[in-house]
């Protein structure tokens, strides 16, 4: 996986309450894989993660929302958590930003409750994904095909269900990065 992605920028979209391994172990993959990575917030200093009971580290914030355009980025990766997906879901900025990446064709993963962002940028219609199980029903009545796997990949969006299935996601999540552009991901 060295030097798989060298040159590659990826987007890391989160914001207070992300749960904090789903967010450190896809970006050491994809370091280690030679992407840069780069978090993007509403915030503009630091977010706070969520790990599994309590409030854990703080991260630094690379770029707002605001001032973030997907033609910066090659990739995007969206956290769970639960309250980082739900705040996310609220802020237009964050929403559009997730749906130009799926209009350039760029590669999208989301871990748990980041397909939530999916839901409000309504990209999801047609397609097979994965979730935490607490939002299937959600993932189906936006139109997607929820399948209880490890990993699912539909042409460019990577999905898992939860923290046990990091080493799957991450090994498709830097594959379809690697692979890049999917004409077919131009579902907006």
């Amino acid at each position: 996986m060295k030097g798989e992605l060298k040159g590659k920028n990826i987007a890391l979209l989160a914001t207070n309450g992300f749960e904090e391994i789903e967010l450190t172990s896809p970006r050491k993959a994809l370091n280690e894989a030679g992407a840069n990575t780069f978090i993007v917030a509403p915030e503009n200093d630091t977010i706070r993660s969520w790990n599994n009971n309590d409030w854990g580290s703080d991260f630094e914030v690379d770029t707002t929302i605001e001032k973030a355009n997907q033609e910066s980025f090659d990739g995007l990766m969206i956290p769970g958590g639960v309250m980082s997906p739900d705040t996310l879901r609220q802020n237009d900025t964050a929403i559009e930003f997730v749906r130009s990446f799926f209009e350039a064709g760029k590669p999208v993963a989301a871990i748990c409750h980041g397909p939530q962002l999916l839901i409000d940028a309504d990209v999801l219609q047609g397609r097979e994904v994965t979730s935490y199980p607490a939002i299937k029903n959600d993932i189906k009545n936006a139109g997607a095909r929820w399948m209880d796997m490890e990993v699912v990949v539909d042409q460019g969006l990577t999905t898992s269900r939860s923290p046990d299935d990091l080493p799957a996601f991450n090994r498709k999540m830097i594959e379809e990065f690697r692979e890049g552009v999917h004409k077919a991901q131009m579902t907006a």
